[in-house]
């Protein structure tokens, strides 16, 4: 088995440029130049944080929305690394409220993965969105402001002034590149209803026509996200119909009560004609009779009495009112719920019209790749640093049908084992580290990483049953072996210079020592031979 592995190692690492090293110019991937893709750090980290550590970032922000009240502006968080404003204003009726989360010069998300995790867990604790629903808006809304990115003209077309007081030309939206996230991102989440609930997010606005049309580029068409957001905005369009028909029986039954109101008026009106007919009898009695003290007595009674329906009637013509008023404003609330739910429902039937299309193009070329001849290459990211990313590729066109996540592969080099292919990958600085990886064989996608730091400047070297590479430890470098699983099995008892060339022969393995000095080790020791 070691023989033959031996031969692919052999193979992948010897075969030519067009093999192995594709250039970015010979190669181009899926989608167009309005195309949304992601570009993020996914080599190994110094610290790895849980999944449930990054949702605690976004659920923490929560405290900027008051539950009670959330028509209240407010703001939360640390402005250095994450910060939450809530932007509303329920007194202007035109344009939509917004929440604007922050990413702060010391923000460590570099993965899109994880930026979603803290806003679906944001949405969760701040409007009571179920995991599912946060997660599905969290795809839109990432690809929403990163269409958007920087369109001024856009945002104030569609928010109020309190939301497009705090955005900035150059942070507004959400940039592709996890390099530009910190310092420079404001990810506007537009808000359509300040009730909280499943209707809280504007799933139209981040949902539109070029949001999803980015969406098709990516090569699964984003099929399973845009399904679920079919759903929501279903569940939407159910919610709305029934505060429709509601508030039509509300308005049926409030036109019922004023048209009683307006009989009560009138029969109290009616009451107050002959009160003041009673009323101008009496005075008319007490005028013909001056010296009639009981007269006297009773056309003044009779003139309270016309006062005090007058005020009957009054108070009756204000509930009249109140009880039309009521009754026209529930219309107009039937009238809107109904629009909405319709609006939702069209949407939700054109989506998934557009989403049985892409399946059945997703199937085709399912069976276009079963019969294409592909092979494995590398594609190259970074010329200046000279970092690369596995690509399956077409052999007969050069057209790249998968590229690996890990676009952050160190030299130009990998080995094909049967545990997957290693390499050395990562980028240093913040929690990034420079490790031996594996890449799963199908997905290219990281399975597992060494314990030790590895120099960036290292070269991997090989051999039937071992690689080896410069690895840290105390802060020192040393020549390290590991297995094809990357358990390190030995590591040099001298130190080496960090970018110290590795070199196999059947002597041992030579090797720049830390003071400038090429150097034999020992294959099975790695220890100094001194001859």
């Amino acid at each position: 088995m070691k023989k033959i592995m031996l031969t692919l190692i052999i193979v992948m690492c010897a075969v030519t440029a067009y093999a192995l090293e594709v250039d970015k110019t010979e190669l181009e991937s899926a989608g167009t130049a309005d195309s949304i893709v992601f570009i993020n750090y996914t080599g190994p980290h110094a610290v790895i944080n849980t999944a449930h550590q990054i949702k605690s970032i976004g659920s923490s922000l929560s405290p900027a929305v008051t539950q009670n009240n959330l028509g209240i502006p407010g703001s939360f968080g640390n402005r250095e690394l994450y910060y939450v404003i809530h932007a509303v204003d329920p007194s202007v009726r035109e344009k939509l409220d917004a929440d604007i989360l922050i990413l702060g010069p010391k923000a460590g998300v570099d993965h899109i993965r994880n930026l979603r995790r803290i806003l679906s867990s944001y949405l969760s604790a701040a409007y009571g969105y179920t995991e599912k629903d946060a997660e599905t808006l969290s795809v839109f809304i990432t690809v929403y402001n990163a269409v958007y990115r920087s369109k001024m003209d856009v945002f104030t077309s569609k928010y109020k002034t309190v939301v497009m007081q705090h955005l900035e030309s150059s942070k507004a939206g959400l940039s592709v590149n996890y390099e530009e996230w910190p310092g420079k991102t404001q990810i506007v989440i537009p808000l359509s209803d300040l009730e909280g609930g499943l209707g809280t997010i504007d799933t139209s606005i981040i949902s539109d026509k070029q949001v999803v049309s980015s969406m098709q580029e990516t090569e699964t068409k984003e099929i399973d996200a845009r399904k679920d957001m079919v759903d929501i905005k279903e569940r939407e369009a159910q919610d709305a119909q029934k505060a429709a028909a509601d508030a039509q029986k509300a308005a049926a039954d409030a036109q019922k009560k004023a048209a009683e109101e307006e009989a009560k008026r009138k029969a109290e009106e009616e009451k107050l004609k002959k009160a003041e007919a009673d009323a101008l009898a009496a005075q008319k009695k007490a005028d013909e009779n001056p010296g009639d003290e009981q007269a006297q007595k009773e056309a003044e009674d009779k003139q309270k009495e016309a006062e005090a329906q007058k005020e009957t009637v009054e108070k009756q013509e204000d509930k009249v009112a109140e009880a039309k008023e009521e009754a026209e404003a529930l219309k107009t609330t039937a009238k809107e719920e109904q629009v909405i739910a319709d609006k939702k429902t069209s949407e939700a039937q054109t989506d998934r019209i557009s989403i049985a299309k892409d399946q059945q193009e997703l199937l085709a070329n399912a069976d276009l790749l079963a019969v294409m001849d592909t092979t494995y290459g590398l594609k190259l990211i970074d010329q200046t640093n000279l970092l690369s990313a596995m690509v399956l590729f077409d052999v007969e066109t050069g057209k790249v049908v998968k590229e690996s996540p890990v676009n952050v592969i160190r030299n130009r080099q990998v080995v094909q084992t049967d545990k997957g292919f290693i390499a050395i990958a990562g980028k240093t600085g913040g929690n990034a580290a420079v490790k031996l990886v594996i890449l799963d064989s199908r997905s290219m996608e990281i399975i597992k990483e060494s314990s030790e730091i590895i120099s960036e400047k290292s070269m991997l070297a090989y051999n039937t049953e071992f690689v080896f590479a410069v690895m840290e430890s105390a802060g020192k470098w040393y020549l390290g072996r590991y297995t094809f699983d990357l358990a390190l099995s030995l590591k040099s008892d001298i130190t080496v210079d960090p970018a110290s060339p590795i070199v196999i022969s059947e002597k041992g393995i030579s090797i720049t020592s830390s003071d400038g000095l090429v150097t034999l080790l020992a294959s099975d020791t790695l220890k100094a031979v001194k001859e």
